[in-house]
């Protein structure tokens, strides 16, 4: 079960170090996004940031969860929604106290959040632009599920991938999928699955000198140490030679079965991984880093359009009380 607060994020300077993004933003989809919350006036989803709590803010939320829920539904995927409303202004002070000294790992929506920010700054003085949507899930009370992302190589034959690979890595064969998933869970970090047309092949203890090699010493230890980090550096880069682009490297979210059948279908190869842990990724965030591109797939997360966010509604207070409309975007 995942529960969180849904509600208005304020903005702070990026230099206060508040909201820690994981991974890099692209232009493209930022453009993209800007275009949509600039046309709809709204923010249609919210970000999903994750803090280390177990203060009241977590409690307010099991206890606004007790009683009858505004909205049940259960979605396509099989996943139950309910939403509950705070109303009373003395939680949301209590709730607010509690957020302020906090940091927050940005879970899912870097590109969402870096376009609040490009809204903001497009904004004439203070206005609802200074906010931003966002689940806040308490890590403490309730751990996010943190999924693995599986690569797809659709014009990677199997058998020259495995006989590079073997260069550089140590080799364990097995015929069926479960063996082969315990043994990868079971392995130390950095492992990864191949599998393709041909068996299934457990790749551990890369050789210590490749890996020197495949990795720019720019790269960070803490990043380095990420398996993420070693299939794009060694396995893609060095020993593959494939381009990282989408084409050439597709991506299933934590589906090991739907990955080697795709790869099955193209004749091409899979690459099955072991999910980063929380506290890698946090740590990773918290030194000022990024983990590769497609590294980390939380959740469960609201549907979109759950809950809408209009910019020509909502703001904060200024200082005689009243709302202020919409000056951005």
């Amino acid at each position: 079960m995942q529960r969180g607060l849904i509600g208005a994020l304020g903005l702070r300077a990026e230099g206060d170090r508040v909201v820690l993004p994981h991974e890099d933003v692209y232009p493209g989809p930022v453009r993209d996004r800007l275009a949509l919350m600039s046309a709809t006036r709204a923010n249609l989803e919210p970000i999903f940031l994750t803090y280390e709590g177990g203060g009241v803010t977590a409690d307010i939320v099991d206890d606004a969860a007790s009683g009858e829920p505004l909205v049940e539904f259960r979605d396509r995927d099989g996943l139950v929604h309910r939403l509950w409303r705070i109303t009373d202004p003395r939680l949301h002070a209590r709730i607010a106290d509690d957020l302020w000294p906090r940091q927050a790992l940005i879970a899912d929506g870097h590109h969402r959040y870096a376009t609040y920010r490009l809204l903001q700054a497009r904004q004439s003085g203070p206005g609802p632009c200074d906010y931003g949507m966002a689940l806040l899930v308490d890590s403490t009370r309730y751990p996010p599920r943190l999924g693995a992302i599986h690569r797809v190589l659709p014009g990677l034959d199997p058998e020259t991938a495995l006989t590079a690979a073997r260069t550089a890595f140590g080799v364990t064969s097995f015929t069926d999928l479960s063996p082969a998933l315990d043994a990868l869970a079971a392995a130390d970090e950095p492992a990864f699955l191949l599998g393709g047309a041909h068996g299934l092949h457990l790749l551990t203890r890369p050789d210590p000198a490749r890996l020197e090699r495949a990795v720019p010493a720019s790269v960070s230890p803490l990043v380095r140490r990420l398996n993420t980090t070693v299939l794009d550096r060694l396995l893609i880069d060095a020993l593959w030679n494939v381009p990282r682009d989408e084409d050439a490297v597709e991506i299933v979210h934590d589906d090991p079965a739907a990955a080697l059948d795709r790869a099955r279908a193209t004749g091409g190869t899979a690459v099955l991984l072991n999910p980063l842990s929380v506290r890698d990724v946090m740590a990773v965030a918290a030194h000022g880093d990024r983990v590769p591109r497609k590294s980390t797939s939380f959740g469960p997360k609201p549907r979109t359009g759950l809950v809408l966010r209009l910019l020509d509604q909502d703001g904060a207070p200024d200082a005689d009380g009243e709302t202020p409309g919409s000056n951005c975007g």
